[in-house]
């Protein structure tokens, strides 16, 4: 299965906790800032995402959708 994240980059605080849960380690912090002063997570170019929403599942902030084809 494939799949697709999308991140909504003003409510994520850089708390990583989606980063150690990504199996394919597809997720990194961003290299520009929000607007409260975070680098929020964004999927990598070369990401080799399945979609498996653990992810969406364990950030507190619930900024992650996962979209599986």
């Amino acid at each position: 299965m494939k799949g697709t994240i999308k991140i909504d980059g003003e409510f994520c605080k850089e708390c990583l906790l989606c980063t150690t849960v990504c199996k394919n380690q597809n997720l990194r912090p961003a290299a520009e800032l929000n607007s409260k002063g975070f680098h929020p997570i964004e999927l990598k170019e070369d990401a080799d995402c399945n979609g498996c929403a653990l992810c969406a599942v364990v950030c507190p902030e619930v900024a992650i959708e996962v979209y599986r084809e």
